[in-house]
C-alpha cells in the first residue's frame, strides 16, 4: 500500500473524474469529513475503508491502494502460468528467458508474490539445465520474498533448494532442510496435505542414497496416506515416482512398476515431458534390477533422448550412468566407457554422486580387463567424491570392491582397512548405481596404510 498522501490524491482525482462530492462518495458508511481527511493525506485508510471507496469509485482495491490497474497483475499471473507450461513442455532455456522478463515486470510493479513465482520458475529452469548454484540462489530469493507467508506457501522453493543441494551431492543438508520443514509444519499445526506430500516425496531420494531405508519407507507411507487429499495431479505423480524407490529397496519390483505406471499415465496426460522422461529412467532401473537388460536399455535410451532434446544436461548425464552399467553388464564395455567419459567432467560441484558412480563403473571395467592399478585409481576417485555426500550405500559398495581388489593383489592389510571403512554402511537395490547389492553390514572410518589414504580435497 502506498503512503497516505499518495492514496489521498488518488482518491480525490478519481472522485473528481467521476463527478462525485465527498458526501456522495462517503455515503452510506462514512462521513464527508472522513473523506476530506483521507484526501488530504492526514489519515491512513484501513483495508475495509479502501475496499468500500474502491467499490463506490468503480475501481479495484489494488488500484486504489497502489495505483496499479488490477488487470496488470492478472495478466502477469497468466503469463507466469504460460511460462510454467513452456518449462513443462519445451526447453528450459526458452522458459528461463520468459521468466526473466516476467520477473523484471513484477519488480517494476512491486508485485511480491509474482516475483517469488518467477524466481521459483527460474530455479526450476536452472535445475533442469544443471546450473545448481544459480538454482539455489533463485530458490533462496523466492523464500526470502515469501518470508512472511505461512510455511505451505514456502514449501516449493524450499523443496527446490533441497533438490539442488541433493544433486550437488550434499545429501545430509538436503535432508536437514526437508526434515526441518516437515517438523515445522507439524509443530505449527499447518497440516497442509499438498505441502506435506511435496516434502515427504522429496526427502525419499536423499534418505535412499544415505541408506536410511526405514526413514524413506516411513515418508513414503505418509505420502501415500495423504495422496487422496491432494488436488494437484502432477504432485501425486511425483509422489508415486519417489515411492517406487522404497518398493525397490524392499525387493517389491511389481509394486514399484505399478507406482511408476501411475506416475507415467499422469505425466503423459499432462504432457510433462521432463517428468515423463524420469519415469522412463526409473522403469529402466527397475528392469535392470530384475535382470531384463534389453528392456532396461530401451527405457534408459528413451529417457536419455527425451532429456537431451530438452537440453537437460545434468539429468541426461545421470541417466547415462545407469545406461552405461546396463551396457557393461551386456558386455559392451567400449560403448559404456564412451558414455561415462562425458559425465566425469561434471566433477564434485555438479552431480558428485553420479560422477562417483561413473568412476565405480570404470573401475569395474578396468578390473575385468585385468588393469588393477587403473581400477584402484577409479575406486579411490569415487570414494573422494562420495565421502562428502554421505551416499551410504554407494560408499559401502565401493569399500567392498576396493577391499576385494586389494586382497586379490596380496595387500591384505590395506584390504582390511577398506573393509573396516565400509563397516556400518548398508547397500541395497535402490541406491544411485545399478548392479547387484553388496553384502549388508558396512560407517566410514578413516582409511590408512595405503596409497589411497589421501584427503578427498587434495
Amino acid at each position: 500500500m502506498d503512503e497516505p498522501g499518495e492514496i489521498g490524491r488518488r482518491v480525490q482525482r478519481m472522485r473528481v473524474e467521476r463527478g462525485l462530492t465527498q458526501k456522495q462518495l462517503a455515503h452510506p458508511s462514512y462521513t464527508s469529513a472522513y473523506v476530506s481527511t483521507l484526501e488530504s493525506g492526514k489519515v491512513r485508510p484501513s483495508e475495509t475503508a479502501l475496499r468500500f471507496l474502491a467499490g463506490r469509485l468503480g475501481t479495484s482495491y489494488e488500484e486504489l491502494a497502489t495505483g496499479r490497474p488490477a488487470h496488470l497483475a492478472t495478466e502477469l499471473r497468466l503469463a507466469l502460468t504460460d511460462a510454467q507450461r513452456t518449462l513443462a513442455t519445451g526447453a528450459a532455456e526458452e522458459a528461463a528467458v520468459r521468466y526473466r522478463g516476467l520477473l523484471a515486470e513484477a519488480e517494476e510493479l512491486g508485485l511480491v508474490p509474482e516475483q517469488a513465482q518467477a524466481r521459483l520458475g527460474l530455479g526450476e529452469c536452472a535445475l533442469e539445465s544443471g546450473e545448481l548454484p544459480a538454482a539455489i540462489r533463485h530458490f533462496e530469493e523466492a523464500e526470502r520474498l515469501l518470508a512472511d507467508e505461512p510455511l505451505p506457501r514456502r514449501a516449493r522453493p524450499l523443496r527446490g533448494r533441497a533438490v539442488a543441494h541433493l544433486l550437488a551431492g550434499e545429501l545430509r543438508y538436503a535432508c536437514y532442510l526437508l526434515e526441518s520443514a516437515i517438523d515445522e509444519l507439524g509443530a505449527s499445526g499447518l497440516a497442509d496435505p499438498d505441502a506435506l506430500v511435496l516434502l515427504h516425496a522429496a526427502v525419499i531420494g536423499p534418505y535412499m542414497d544415505m541408506g536410511a531405508h526405514a526413514r524413506a519407507a516411513h515418508s513414503a507411507e505418509l505420502a501415500l496416506a495423504l495422496a487422496p487429499q491432494v488436488s494437484d495431479p502432477a504432485l501425486v505423480a511425483g509422489m508415486h515416482r519417489q515411492v517406487a524407490r522404497t518398493f525397490l529397496a524392499e525387493g517389491r519390483m511389481a509394486d514399484a512398476d505399478v507406482s511408476l505406471a501411475k506416475a507415467q499415465a499422469i505425466y503423459s496426460h499432462l504432457q510433462l515431458s521432463t517428468d515423463l522422461a524420469h519415469c522412463h529412467w526409473m522403469r529402466g532401473y527397475v528392469l535392470a534390477q530384475n535382470g531384463e537388460l534389453g528392456s532396461a536399455e530401451r527405457e534408459l535410451r528413451t529417457a536419455r533422448d527425451m532429456l537431451s532434446a530438452r537440453r537437460a544436461g545434468l539429468y541426461t548425464a545421470q541417466v547415462e550412468v545407469e545406461l552405461a552399467d546396463v551396457l557393461r553388464r551386456l558386455g559392451r564395455h567400449e560403448e559404456a566407457a564412451g558414455l561415462l567419459a562425458a559425465l566425469l567432467e561434471l566433477g564434485n560441484s555438479h552431480g558428485a554422486v553420479h560422477a562417483g558412480g561413473a568412476h565405480r563403473l570404470l573401475g569395474l571395467m578396468a578390473e575385468e580387463r585385468g588393469e588393477t592399478e587403473s581400477a584402484e585409481e577409479h575406486y579411490v576417485q569415487a570414494l573422494a567424491l562420495l565421502e562428502r555426500s554421505g551416499a551410504t550405500g554407494d560408499l559401502a559398495d565401493l569399500c567392498r570392491l576396493l577391499g576385494d581388489l586389494l586382497r586379490r593383489a596380496g595387500r591384505v592389510e590395506a584390504a582390511m582397512d577398506a573393509y573396516r571403512t565400509g563397516l556400518g554402511h548398508r547397500a541395497a537395490p535402490g541406491t544411485t548405481t545399478l548392479g547387484p547389492a553388496p553384502p549388508a553390514g558396512f560407517r566410514p572410518a578413516r582409511v590408512s596404510g595405503s596409497r589411497w589414504d589421501a584427503d578427498p580435497a587434495e
